[in-house]
């Protein structure tokens, strides 16, 4: 379940602590592989930037991955008089740093474009595909990086909380809520019999 929440939302929130212990964080594509039950997430940022100058400082990190997010009133409860809250998901993952050669920069810019190109190699925008004098100037900017995730938590927020009538009207009520709603109700209506083992639905 976190491999697929990784890949459905991979733009992530990547933090750390610099040299004077204030906190740094950039918004970068990471995705995640697992190589000999190792977890391993990867990416590439800018170079010489205060988050790139702390990483090297302090390899501690922690990548926080978001997924749909949605307020939920309390009136939607079958005791109405009860404080209103917000519904979400999130993967956060902890780990240690260490940045790649100019061979695992490759790596993560195709591995980054093609994912969003759909798997096209034929795309325009894929390494390979680009002329060696750009990448030459671009590759000057970046750097890869690797990080092995020690510690990894899910927080799943979906109304598990609630009694049976109130989740069943949550769901309902979302629905109404565009996107986000919809996504935040799919993910509640598929964990009903999790929630709600004596459920008959």
């Amino acid at each position: 379940m976190i491999k697929e929440f990784i890949a459905k939302y991979p733009f992530a929130f990547l933090t750390g602590s610099n040299f004077e212990n204030k906190p740094v964080a950039t918004q970068i594509p990471v995705f995640i592989e697992e190589t000999n039950g190792r977890k391993i997430l990867r990416g590439h940022i800018m170079k010489n930037t205060d988050h790139h100058k702390a990483f090297v400082h302090n390899e501690n990190v922690l990548a926080v991955f978001t997924g749909h997010n949605i307020y939920v009133s309390g009136t939607l409860y079958s005791n109405p008089y009860t404080p209103s809250t917000w519904n979400y998901m999130s993967v956060h993952a902890k780990g240690i740093i260490r940045f790649l050669d100019d061979d695992g920069l490759i790596d993560a810019l195709r591995m980054t474009t093609l994912y969003f190109e759909n798997n096209n190699p034929l795309s325009t925008t894929i390494y390979d595909n680009l002329p060696a004098e750009y990448t030459q100037r671009l590759m000057k900017a970046i750097v890869a990086f690797e990080i092995e995730v020690t510690e990894i938590d899910t927080v799943f927020k979906l109304s598990q909380d609630r009694d049976a009538s109130s989740y069943d009207n949550i769901i309902k009520q979302l629905r109404q809520q565009g996107e986000s709603g919809q996504v935040i109700a799919n993910e509640m209506e598929k964990r009903t019999k999790e929630v709600f083992p004596e459920s008959n639905k």
